[in-house]
């Protein structure tokens, strides 16, 4: 059958980017895709996306901010809290049975979810034993994320998320006013450790104890759902565990077989 003439320049478009840039955005959702380059398109003034391809194709700087659209750098601090509440009550008590832990925040945009994640861990006495590996494709993202600077007027929908997610004190007590923004603790960034990977094109870097992966693979096609999916399983330890966004499912994967429902309504996962 022959494809609309926009799927052709949404996939040409796609290939140029990967040829160009080596950003693989190939196997995303294609519903998806298309919303984001269409929302790109508007922000960037651009008629068509044959006119978008051109731009993008002869001016790093217009990639980078179509990149913006393309990963959607959208986060929250404790985001579902029952998640982190799960985290806290089911994954904690195995975590401390290790001298030393690893733990891999995977699609990590601005770094909410990894702040909290060190949050969690100061309050359960692990955070000086740990490492945390927070990773993203969109490196305006990671700049943001190592800054540790968020805006102010989200404090009290974090306050909120941080007590439903089981918090031990207030959330206040982790930043100060600077910048125009909350500060967070310099004591929560030395233990988390922000880089580039791409779960579409790169491989496992380090063996971790516990890899939280949200509202990311649901984005992506089944074939790279698997992908992502089995390079979880291989960076996990025996018997480690994996949390996904609430969207987001192992079932129907190659994958599913591998790993068992912990707390099903919060998607964690444990290796068997």
């Amino acid at each position: 059958m022959q494809l609309p003439d926009a799927d052709i320049e949404i996939k040409l478009l796609i290939e140029a980017i990967y040829l160009k840039y080596n950003y693989d955005f190939r196997n995303y959702s294609k519903a998806s895709q298309k919303r984001r380059i269409e929302q790109g398109m508007g922000a960037l003034r651009c008629e068509s996306i044959s006119h978008l391809q051109s731009r993008v194709m002869h001016d790093p700087a217009v990639f980078m901010q179509l990149l913006q659209y393309l990963t959607i750098p959208v986060s929250e601090m404790f985001r579902d809290p029952s998640y982190f509440l799960s985290v806290r009550e089911q994954v904690v008590p195995v975590l401390k049975t290790y001298p030393s832990l690893k733990l891999w925040v995977a699609g990590c945009s601005t770094g909410e979810e990894a702040y909290s994640m060190a949050i969690l861990l100061q309050e359960e006495g692990l955070l000086e034993r740990s490492i945390i590996y927070a990773t993203d494709i969109n490196p305006v993202s990671l700049e943001k994320a190592k800054k540790g600077v968020f805006a102010l007027d989200k404090m009290p929908l974090y306050t909120k998320n941080y007590r439903a997610a089981g918090g031990k004190f207030t959330l206040d007590k982790y930043y100060t006013g600077a910048y125009g923004g909350a500060l967070f603790d310099k004591s929560l960034a030395e233990k988390i450790t922000f880089s580039d990977h791409s779960l579409a094109t790169d491989s496992v870097f380090s063996e971790t104890h516990f890899i939280s992966c949200r509202n990311v693979v649901i984005y992506f096609n089944k074939a790279l759902q698997s992908r992502a999916y089995g390079l979880f399983h291989e960076s996990l330890c025996r018997r480690g565990f994996l949390g996904l966004g609430h969207k987001e499912s192992l079932d129907f994967s190659s994958c599913s077989h591998q790993f068992e429902a912990i707390v099903k309504k919060d998607k964690l996962f444990r290796k068997l």
